[in-house]
């Protein structure tokens, strides 16, 4: 393909076109315009790319107010903003970028239109989130020159972006682009054209396997979340995430990326958020979702059981995990309480085991423990904030609520959740680090990349796959295989990625030479 009259992307002599006048090309135009191309809006509504154009005038302006621009930046920016009237308009432009309903039928029309157009050696790029780039170029006269360029709401705090190459697309499409994604200060990634790219693709992992845990009733939407906030360190449980961005978003792209895939198991929905979609209980928006909101979209308070004022005669911990028992024994010595040192617990005292995937079962019946006074303890995660316990199906209430108030002795809230392989965070987590494994596996993005899109794109406090790392590969692969096994379910299958390098000892972030 011919590069010679397209600018480099830092040049000032660098037009850009932007198709769709909503937030996401709103946004588009600004970061464009900012880094110092010439920015031509149109939108099929009339008057739209006008209104667009004196929006970002006033973004300029308040930006400019708050220090966060300079007068000549700004003014600068301003006439390099350009409201146009039809698509003619953007004869001479060296990229286009589309930001119109996310609809195939209607993409490619509006492609087979500008290829009329624009020059030759110009892209053609779209902001889709979920349709094939391969799809959107099939039947062009120049596929080649069709990529994905895919930003994230919004655009100027996000800085992340996706540079997603078509089957027909060139290589140098897909490098110029992520070139001109760093020129405007975002971190540009190398995706191939698959579902959900990369950071949709391994946000999978979070709700699905959240709404599976309350499917199987393990426990309640508020401890869901809490429990990933507190524990796992997420800024939003998969919840409130779901309210935040509405299930009328959300679950259309859980069943899409599931049926793209030809129903893979590993990203089935559960049945709750299709109920609830049908129900109009999409969220903050409509004051209505996993929570309730008041007029100012304040989501209503759920408070925390009150302490409990029941403690143990003893505590035997079981030493079948050594390292695991080693997290509880502090927590255990601060609340003061008598911990027996033997290996069989006495006739009344509370005993702990530390799961791994497994569930408070069948930890008992391996150590033949009286269940009735058994209790397992999450121990991967932070227990500073929360201490999870997990009753089995025998405990008896008065030993849960020992539980309760030994861990709750030095102001942690505890939450208890019924008997489940993997409890709460250890299988959500395990769940999310998989599929970016798999993710690595298919070459769908470099490791670094997969990690770096995930953090920026989703807010996740680790990228999956250091994530996987710092918990351990060979632990992530026990919580799969023993959820796996205990459920029979192929959604917990390990992939080969995670497996090869547990086995070797190697870093999940290690790209194969």
């Amino acid at each position: 393909m011919e590069t010679s009259r397209r600018p480099a992307p830092d040049s000032s002599l660098l037009v850009i076109g932007v198709v769709g006048c909503g937030v996401m090309g709103r946004g588009i135009a600004q970061i464009a315009a900012l880094a110092g191309a010439e920015v031509r809006l149109v939108d099929g509504r009339p008057g739209a790319a006008t209104a667009a154009r004196d929006g970002l005038l006033g973004t300029f302006q308040m930006l400019l107010e708050k220090g966060r621009l300079e007068p000549a930046s700004a003014d600068s920016a301003a006439t390099r903003l350009i409201a146009c009237e039809n698509l003619e308009q953007f004869a001479g432009c060296h990229v286009v970028v589309e930001a119109i309903v996310e609809d195939l039928g209607a993409k490619k029309e509006l492609f087979g239109k500008l290829e009329a157009i624009v020059g030759p050696d110009a892209i053609l790029a779209s902001n889709t989130s979920s349709l094939s780039v391969t799809a959107i170029a099939a039947g062009l006269q120049h596929p080649e020159r069709v990529a994905g360029f895919h930003f994230f709401n919004p655009v100027p705090l996000m800085k992340i972006v996706e540079a997603v190459g078509g089957l027909q697309t060139a290589d140098e499409v897909v490098d110029y682009l992520l070139l001109l994604g760093r020129h405007w200060g975002h971190t540009a990634v190398r995706a191939k054209d698959t579902p959900g790219f990369i950071v949709n693709h391994a946000g999978r992992g979070f709700g699905t396997e959240g709404m599976r845990v309350l499917s199987e009733s393990v426990t309640d939407i508020p401890t869901l979340d809490k429990i990933m906030r507190d524990c796992a360190g997420f800024k939003l449980g998969p919840c409130e995430l779901m309210d935040l961005t509405g299930l009328d978003v959300s679950h259309p792209v859980m069943e899409s990326i599931y049926h793209q895939y030809y129903e893979e198991p590993r990203f089935q929905p559960q049945g709750l958020t299709r109920q609830m979609l049908t129900a109009g209980m999409l969220g903050r928006k409509v004051g209505k979702g996993f929570y309730r909101y008041d007029k100012d979209r304040k989501k209503e308070a759920v408070p925390e059981p009150a302490p409990s004022a029941l403690r143990p005669p003893s505590v035997w911990l079981s030493r079948s995990r050594p390292e695991l028992a080693e997290r509880v024994l502090p927590l255990l010595q601060a609340a003061g309480v008598r911990v027996e040192d033997s290996d069989r617990p006495s006739e009344e005292a509370l005993c702990i085991v530390t799961p791994l995937g497994d569930d408070a079962t069948r930890c008992c019946a391996r150590e033949a423990l009286d269940g009735t006074r058994s209790v397992g303890v999450e121990t991967l995660f932070d227990m500073s904030r929360r201490v999870v316990v997990m009753s089995t199906p025998a405990t008896r209430e008065d030993y849960r609520e020992m539980a309760r108030g030994v861990f709750g002795e030095n102001g942690a809230a505890v939450s208890v959740i019924r008997d489940s392989s993997g409890m709460v965070a250890q299988r959500i987590v395990a769940h999310i680090v998989n599929i970016a494994c798999e993710i690595a596996q298919q070459g769908i993005a470099d490791p670094q990349d997969i990690d770096h899109a995930v953090i920026l794109g989703l807010g996740y406090p680790h990228g999956p796959l250091a994530w996987g790392n710092l918990l351990g590969a060979d632990t992530v692969l026990v919580i799969l295989h023993n959820l796996e096994q205990q459920t029979g379910d192929p959604r917990y299958r390990p992939s080969a990625w995670l497996q090869r390098r547990a086995a070797l000892g190697l870093s999940l972030l290690h790209k194969e030479i």
